[in-house]
């Protein structure tokens, strides 16, 4: 099992990890992953890591076997060996795009309350893909929603409940073809807001903003007909 340290702190850059393993395909385990792997349309984090004057690209982050997290190597080079303690560096600016791409998915899916079926963020901008008939009308009174969003400034926070407590509120659940993170009997909930101000409770195991101030300007892309219930709908980070 590796702890995700990004769970506990998604502003963390560099940390320390112990190699307990190595993979068949070539890939690092480590004891504690600063990394987000690839999950939930997040996709899992880039960087390098360093030890004993060595560095080992990271190209991206996945899931393994038992609640391990892989790191997949850039280029075929040495790999630390199992027992060496390695520095974590993130690749950052990427990893925080994310951050506010996916907080602004967020957004949007309070924007359009329809059934989520399926979603992915990138660097730049995200999609999601609702389970409706028609695409809006009103482009631009969902594009000012959003940024009145964005504007209000509140925090992003995280609770963790008893999956008792998801079973009997299963409104919370947007996504119609994904079944929400897991773990020990325990869900993960995404807060946006709190008290009058709450603008979305939603299970999520991915890495957020603080604040919605932190996603800065959004801009509403192209919406295209995936078929005759599911309606894709573009959101870009404005900068």
């Amino acid at each position: 099992m590796t702890d995700p340290l990004f769970r506990n702190d998604a502003y963390l850059r560099e940390a320390q990890g112990r190699v307990i393993a190595h993979t068949a395909e070539g890939g690092v385990v480590l004891d504690a992953s600063l990394f987000y792997p690839t999950g939930g349309g997040q996709p899992g984090d880039s960087g390098v890591l360093v030890w004993d004057g060595q560095h080992l690209p990271i190209a991206t982050t996945v899931k393994g076997d038992k609640e391990q997290i892989v790191m997949v190597p850039a280029e075929p080079r040495a790999l630390p060996p199992v027992g060496a303690t390695v520095v974590q560096q993130l690749d950052w600016e990427r990893r925080y795009k994310h951050m506010r791409v996916h907080t602004a998915l967020h957004l949007l899916s309070v924007t359009l309350p329809y059934g989520v079926t399926g979603g992915s963020i990138s660097a730049t901008h995200g999609r999601l893909d609702f389970d409706m008939a028609d695409a809006p009308e009103n482009r631009d009174v969902i594009e000012q929603a959003l940024n009145t969003f964005v504007d209000m400034d509140v925090v992003v926070s995280e609770d963790w409940v008893d999956q008792a407590v998801l079973n009997a509120t299963p409104e919370l659940v947007k996504t119609m073809s994904v079944q929400p993170p897991r773990g020990a009997g325990r869900v993960r909930l995404v807060r946006i807001g709190s008290g009058s101000d709450q603008i979305d409770l939603q299970p999520c195991g991915g890495t957020h903003v603080a604040r919605t101030g932190e996603i800065g300007s959004l801009r509403l892309g192209k919406i295209e007909k995936k078929g005759r219930m599911n309606r894709r709908v573009y959101l870009h980070l404005d900068d």
